[in-house]
């Protein structure tokens, strides 16, 4: 069993980060007795740092790869370990770790609930879910290892994909609200809110030592209430279009629209046992009412023929009555 621990503790002669995921972005070299104290060497891969910690605070950084000797004290790094490794108090307080400096690529996010937001052209309220993908790097292992790390051996990825998740639904809210698209044009500008976002969170992020270099949002999804409320307002919109290109107020369009809808209700006027005689009293009222839409303003034989159809379209007045005032009107042309 000694010969093993020896024969061990010449494997472990070497302080590197070996076998690196490609997902870990933090990794903590094992030190369980006194590998630190009796290593030989450090090797920093290309792609790789190593932050040397005394005691919970970071005393050195090393940002560039190479094969180091820790038999002589050629290098501050190296030169800040033999130090610490002569005179620290207790080997438990020193610890080395080594950290990913090449860009974590392609990560997908999404919102974990629904964006609320007024929209500002159409002031309604608007409920979506916003997904997308990020590549990221570190930018300051400082502020990273202080704010966000601290003493975890490892620190993947995943971790910090919970932070980007629970971070940016607030920024995208403050984002939407403040500019000027309005529900309709927001997939048409992605790449423009895409950029947008990008600088704003990476204000934030900043401060914990990581950088965005890409952000996108890919794809959004409004809630069932939401789509309700878009198609309630298309239709509003494509009635008062119609409405104006007859020639008619979108008042007056929907005030008809409600008579017929009246005059069709039967049911709820059964129970009063004035069924037939209120049906009947509607009946009239929607012909009187079309009749005066169709006399106001201008009544050339074509404006009239435009709101005619558009009455025809809303199934304010019958087949029947449409042919019949049709050819009333085309006789007087």
């Amino acid at each position: 069993m000694g010969i093993f621990n020896l024969f061990k503790k010449q494997l472990a002669s070497v302080i590197e980060w070996k076998d690196q995921q490609p997902n870990v972005l933090w990794y903590q070299f094992p030190s369980p007795t006194d590998e630190i104290k009796n290593a030989s060497k450090l090797i920093v891969a290309p792609s790789q740092g190593c932050v040397l910690v005394y005691d919970g605070k970071v005393q050195d950084v090393l940002l560039e790869e190479g094969v180091f000797s820790l038999s002589t004290a050629n290098h501050p790094f190296v030169t800040t370990l033999l130090n610490i490794r002569q005179n620290f108090e207790s080997e438990h307080k020193l610890k080395i770790y080594f950290f990913r400096q090449s860009q974590v690529l392609n990560q997908p996010w999404g919102t974990p609930s629904a964006i609320k937001y007024v929209d500002k052209q159409y002031n309604i309220p608007v409920e979506l879910g916003v997904n997308g993908t990020y590549s990221f790097k570190i930018q300051d292992i400082n502020f990273l290892y202080r704010d966000i790390i601290s003493n975890a051996s490892v620190f993947t990825a995943n971790d910090f994909k919970e932070i980007v998740t629970n971070r940016i639904p607030q920024i995208i809210t403050s984002y939407l609200s403040s500019v000027s698209f309005g529900y309709t044009e927001i997939d048409s500008n992605l790449d423009i809110i895409s950029v947008d976002l990008k600088s704003k969170i990476n204000e934030e992020f900043s401060a914990l030592g990581v950088v965005l270099t890409d952000f996108k949002v890919i794809g959004t999804v409004f809630d069932k209430q939401t789509q309700k409320r878009i198609a309630t307002v298309s239709d509003i919109t494509s009635d008062v279009k119609a409405a104006e290109m007859a020639g008619l107020s979108y008042e007056e369009l929907e005030k008809l629209k409600a008579l017929r809808d009246a005059a069709r209700n039967q049911g709820g006027l059964a129970g009063a046992g004035v069924q037939m005689g209120a049906g009947l009293e509607l009946g009239k009222q929607l012909s009187m009412a079309s009749n005066q839409v169709l006399s106001e303003g201008d009544t050339d034989g074509l404006t009239t023929l435009k709101k005619l159809n558009i009455l025809l379209q809303e199934g304010i007045i019958s087949q029947e009555d449409y042919d019949s005032k049709k050819k009333e009107i085309l006789s007087k042309l």
